[in-house]
């Protein structure tokens, strides 16, 4: 059975609120830690893929970034953090597509993904994941996916787990590994999930 992805998003956000999903941060700290640690400038052009209502947004505003994208395949979400950020929504370029349909028209500095990569379980979408970040990243890019110690599922759909040589393996055309991180994510239902994040440079960058 082929899942209405879009469908399936555009009715969580519709329905529940951040306390009501698994995901949700209240300060990104990881995602933060890992961007900064690129030592880029407040004008670099960063992109948070499956952003959704995240409040990473919210946070690179406060440390000054002036160019942040955030692309979700559901409208909801964004319109749900649009109206969190009020007038400083103003400020952020948002962009409602599906990630393995995405064909961007420029480069990014930064690519972050938090929990989005791991909901591509086919190798066709996998391929046009890397595909698109390959031709699109100049710069550095940071993935957060469940562990193999992580859920084998969220809301509802089935995920793909990954280990530190796995992902490392995925990126290995074009992009050279420079750190892996796992962390326990604690959950509005005090429930943990082992996350593994990890950085990598553009090659040639």
């Amino acid at each position: 059975m082929t899942i209405d992805r879009k469908k399936h998003w555009e009715t969580v956000y519709e329905t529940k609120n951040p306390d009501q999903v698994s995901w949700t941060q209240q300060t990104p700290k990881t995602s933060l830690k890992f961007i900064k640690s690129f030592g880029i400038k407040k004008t670099a052009s960063i992109i948070d893929i499956g952003g959704g209502d995240s409040k990473l947004v919210d946070n690179l505003l406060a440390e000054g970034f002036t160019n942040i994208t955030v692309l979700d395949i559901s409208a909801q979400a964004l319109e749900k953090a649009k109206k969190r950020l009020g007038e400083k929504a103003n400020q952020v370029h948002w962009i409602v597509c599906d990630i393995t349909e995405f064909e961007p028209n420029t480069t990014f500095d930064v690519w972050h993904d938090r929990a989005a990569f791991h909901f591509l379980t086919t190798d066709t979408q996998i391929k046009k994941y890397i595909k698109t970040a390959r031709a699109s990243v100049s710069g550095f890019l940071t993935i957060g996916t469940f562990s193999e110690n992580g859920p084998e599922k969220c809301s509802g759909l089935k995920i793909k787990q990954y280990n530190e040589e796995e992902l490392a393996l995925k990126f290995k055309d074009g992009f050279d590994k420079i750190k892996c991180v796992t962390e326990d994510h604690l959950t509005p239902f005090n429930t943990t999930q082992n996350f593994l994040f990890c950085s990598f440079k553009a090659r040639g960058y």
